[in-house]
Formats: C-alpha cells, structure tokens, sequence
C-alpha cells in the first residue's frame, strides 16, 4: 500500500486529554522512549507535562504516527518532517482565513 503525505495529514478528532506516560505512548507507537524524547527535542511533538512527567495524549500518539508513516514509509527525516508540519500549519490557517472570508461574503 503506497502512503502519500496526505494520507497523515488529516486530522481525526482523538482526544487531546493527556493520560499516558512515556513508556507507555511509546509502546503504543512501536518506538523507543528516546524516540519520542527526540520528536520533542525537533520540535515535532508537545506532551503535556505534569511534575516531570510527560503526558501524552491519544491526538499525540495518532501524530507520532503519522510521523512514522512518514519517515519509514516516505523516507523523510525529521527537517523534513518539521518543513511538512510547518507548511501543515500554514495551509490550516490559510484554510481558516478562506472560511471566515467566504463567510463574511455570504452575509
């Protein structure tokens, strides 16, 4: 099966209630702890954080994810990744911005 980059960027509403310790949203994603210690450290992932303890969240283990698809399926490395992500955010807030004009032309 051929996975585009479209293919992780939709976003699927899972909850973004933090509830699972690093070990265990590392097992959930088939990573290392380091790995998801690494996504924080390129800026790709923000667990919440109680105390020192890392949170995540089931939005943040379908993102870490989509990351993996792209790295071991499209071959991307983590600049790549963090270009992808930035250019993500850019085409949501476009998305927003063309939303509230074609509102604001509907009245």
């Amino acid at each position: 099966m051929s996975v585009t980059v479209s293919d992780w960027i939709v976003k699927d509403g899972a909850s973004d209630e933090p509830r699972f310790a690093i070990s265990i949203a590392a097992a959930r994603c088939g990573v290392r702890i380091g790995t998801l210690r690494r996504y924080e450290e390129w800026g790709l992932l923000e667990p919440v954080r109680s105390g020192q303890r890392r949170l995540y969240s089931e939005a943040d283990i379908e993102h870490v994810l989509r990351i993996r698809r792209l790295v071991d399926d499209l071959g991307v490395n983590l600049a790549g990744v963090a270009a992808v992500l930035h250019l993500r955010h850019q085409v949501i807030a476009l998305q927003r911005e063309m939303e509230m004009l074609r509102d604001q032309n509907i009245r």
